[in-house]
């Protein structure tokens, strides 16, 4: 019998350590997690969860109860200080040391660390975990003042759900526009004028340079020179994939731990999954790290059945959204650069979808209040087969046609 072995109690874990039990691996399976809670759903932190809407049980991808109860253990509250791929050993801080047959990296990724001057003040937060949430939701008290510094995915959602708190927000960004590194400059401008028509005020192609404050704080200061007064900051700049514990270990890391389209890495009896897997993606040709729940979830149950030998490559289309007030963002596919944007709808409207095209072949969808042609145009985007960009751009037109054609 095997034992299989996961680093990493997220998503990705979680759905690794069910997919293995679904499947009807023999041996033991152990779930390792850093964090003291079960696995839970990171999205609803900076939505629902944060706005007191959603509670902490609607997070959980199983009930506590469930891991005993279909046989995996688990180590939550534990850190991982090294692997020793040679003796297929874990070690944990503390001493432990946990023998494995089978292992799955699936630690994710975690925020970086922005060099702000006054960052270690009271009322300075960044947002990852569910006590993070916690510890910012409890500074949400109308009519107080934020500063939130970046406008990526997660600092556009807070924005949000602090003005629907009624919480006064100064947004600012090194950027020309939200996400316009993602998404672009059309659509960026289009988010931005969103969060504005909510009374965010944005401030962009700047950032947070010092935060000030005796003790807690009470203004930030931009590079350009600006100083604004607030009650808290929010530092949202990003993430990078949580690798340390592999030093040494000889699995082979560039932008996270690079694994073939099986989520196998370069040494046998290890794979990775989720936000810290830089995945060979066969459609793309190229590989890829993806820092969504969509792909945290179903590769980890990819790399569970390529673990028991079932040798399925994973090649899903990545899918993600974010809620921003009334606008439902949703993004399909995989993009660096494009040479012709097509735009379906009005970038004005209430509901539109513009196409990322590289050759006549869609690379990717972006779309706002609307879904469904983000789902019709998946089928598109694996197919890789030039489309008729005036087809595309007609709205009248059921992407599903373009499939067949």
């Amino acid at each position: 019998m095997a034992d299989y072995v996961i680093i990493g109690a997220g998503l990705a874990g979680a759905s690794a350590a069910i997919a293995l039990r679904e499947h009807n691996a023999d041996g033991g399976v152990m779930l390792i997690g850093a964090e003291d809670d079960p696995p839970y759903e990171r999205p609803p932190l900076s939505k629902g969860y944060l706005r007191g809407a959603v509670p902490l049980e609607k997070l959980l991808v199983r009930p506590a109860a469930f891991y005993p109860d279909h046989n995996i253990d688990t180590l939550f509250g534990s850190r991982v200080s090294g692997v020793d791929a040679s003796r297929r050993i874990v070690d944990i801080e503390g001493g432990r040391r946990v023998p494995y047959d089978s292992l799955l990296i699936a630690t994710g990724a975690r925020n970086r660390q922005a060099a702000i001057p006054g960052s270690d003040l009271e009322g300075v937060h960044s947002l990852r975990s569910i006590r993070d949430a916690d510890r910012l939701r409890a500074a949400m008290a109308p009519g107080r003042s934020a500063v939130v510094a970046g406008m990526g995915f997660i600092g556009c959602e807070v924005a949000a759900s602090l003005r629907h708190e009624q919480v006064g927000v100064t947004a600012i960004d090194p950027g020309k526009f939200p996400l316009a590194r993602i998404l672009g400059d059309a659509v960026g401008a289009r988010l931005a004028a969103l969060h504005e028509s909510y009374g965010v005020r944005t401030i962009f192609n700047d950032s947070v340079a010092a935060i000030e404050g005796r003790g807690r704080v009470e203004a930030v200061v931009t590079t350009a020179g600006l100083r604004i007064p607030c009650e808290l900051v929010v530092i949202g700049v990003g993430v990078e994939p949580a690798v340390d514990f592999l030093d040494g270990s000889g699995v082979h890391l560039d932008n996270g731990v690079v694994v073939d389209e099986y989520c196998a890495t370069n040494i046998a009896g290890i794979h990775a999954a989720g936000d810290v897997a830089n995945h060979y993606h066969r459609v793309f040709g190229r590989h890829i790290r993806v820092e969504h729940w969509q792909n945290a979830m179903r590769q980890g149950a990819a790399a569970a059945k390529n673990m028991l030998g079932l040798h399925e490559a994973y090649d899903e289309i990545p899918w993600f959204w974010s809620d921003q007030y009334d606008a439902n963002l949703q993004y399909a596919g995989y993009h660096t650069s494009y040479d012709e944007l097509v735009v379906r709808g009005t970038l004005d409207g209430a509901s539109f979808a513009v196409f990322y095209m590289n050759g006549g072949v869609i690379a990717a969808v972006a779309a706002v209040n609307n879904a469904r042609d983000v789902r019709r145009a998946m089928p598109l985007i694996k197919a890789r087969r030039p489309v008729d960009p005036a087809r595309l751009r007609d709205d009248r037109v059921d992407l599903r046609q373009l499939l067949s054609m």
